[in-house]
């Protein structure tokens, strides 16, 4: 981390967006990517509203300098990314007007101001990434969990920090950075081999917790044959289960390109759903053939516990609406048929129980003598 005394103000013309921000890389940002799309990008995705206005009502403030490395003959902001593109939209009102955004007008004097801002000189990337890693990994500015993945890879492979000293320097446990560093291996694995482009996502949010959160459970580790849990392993999933990787990325996450949005609509329950249902060949097949996650998790089920759940949920439910007679029953004929319908169906469940249980008694009486 750069000392106080490498503090200077540079000009805002003159500082460019990092484009190797492991949180703009999660968005797509590449070196081709210009200053317009990256402020575009931020506005709409990490929301640089509230800093837009904070910045126009009370200027810039000097104790929040920018770290910035030169690289290739230009300053570069590798921690304020934000901030920088909350800056050069208040100085470009034309761009903030042709997108439509709501920025405060400044005097002629609060735009003086912002054109150069405080920013700390570092050496170089390797010798800031302790502080920027502790800062948003494990920090009070924490980056989402694709770009704590990127970020420490990004240190393991270009510094050759061991993953253990990743650890230790950014404050997290061994076991949480192996997870993200193993998750990223296999999302790099799944682009390299062209089952899964994660540009092609359906949803605009990259919920990167699902695959290195899933990695650890017993039914995907199966449905990939994935190999030892060695996070230094490049090629985790064997060459023979590529395809099912690109499946489960796509039950993941979808497809834009196709319009198949993603079975796991949130972590929790549907992540460990996929997972129980990835443990029966019954299940995975429905799923492929566009069943739903919840009817393919019926399907991997044993039936008597699907019975048993059922039947205990009807009678709560009927417990229920019971609760419910005195003020919510106003004397209609539809709500009577329905009732009327529930004991049809009860006293057919019942019947055929009945059957069965009289069979099998008879069974077991014959199989005594």
């Amino acid at each position: 981390m750069p000392n106080d005394e490498d503090t200077r103000w540079l000009s805002t013309d003159s500082l460019h967006f990092d484009r190797k921000n492991p949180r703009l890389a999660e968005y797509g940002v590449a070196e081709t990517s210009d200053d317009e799309d990256i402020i575009s990008l931020l506005w709409d995705a990490m929301d640089i509203r509230e800093l837009v206005q904070s910045i126009a009502a009370s200027g810039y403030f000097p104790h929040e300098p920018l770290i910035v490395v030169r690289e290739n003959g230009e300053n570069v902001v590798i921690e304020g990314n934000r901030r920088l593109a909350a800056v050069k939209a208040l100085l470009d009102p034309a761009l903030s007007e042709e997108k439509g955004w709501k920025v405060p007008k400044l005097d002629r004097q609060s735009l003086s101001n912002l054109e150069n801002l405080p920013a700390r000189m570092s050496p170089g990337r390797e010798d800031s990434w302790r502080y920027l890693g502790f800062k948003h990994v494990n920090g009070p500015a924490k980056w989402t969990s694709y770009a704590k993945a990127k970020y420490i890879a990004d240190v393991h492979r270009e510094y050759e920090v061991p993953l253990e000293d990743v650890a230790r320097q950014i404050g997290d446990g061994h076991r949480t950075v192996q997870r993200l560093y193993r998750g990223l291996v296999v999302l790099e694995q799944a682009e390299r081999e062209k089952v899964y482009n994660r540009e092609n996502r359906y949803h605009k949010r990259f919920s990167f917790s699902h695959l290195y959160t899933g990695l650890g459970y017993d039914g995907i580790i199966g449905f990939l044959s994935l190999e030892s849990a060695d996070p230094e392993n490049p090629q985790p999933v064997p060459g023979d289960r590529i395809k099912e990787l690109g499946e489960l990325c796509v039950w993941l996450y979808g497809d834009k390109k196709q319009e198949i949005s993603p079975v796991v609509k949130s972590q929790n329950p549907h992540l460990r759903q996929l997972d129980e249902v990835l443990k029966s060949r019954e299940a995975v097949t429905a799923l492929r053939a566009g069943k739903d996650l919840s009817l393919a998790l019926e399907l991997s089920r044993p039936p008597v516990a699907v019975l048993e759940e059922s039947l205990h949920n009807a009678k709560r439910e009927l417990q229920r609406a019971r609760g419910y007679m005195t003020t919510g029953y106003d004397g209609s004929d539809e709500h009577l048929r329905v009732a009327e319908t529930i004991v049809d169906l009860a006293s057919d469940i019942c019947r055929e129980m009945e059957l069965k249980k009289s069979a099998s008694s008879r069974t077991n009486r014959r199989t005594e003598d």
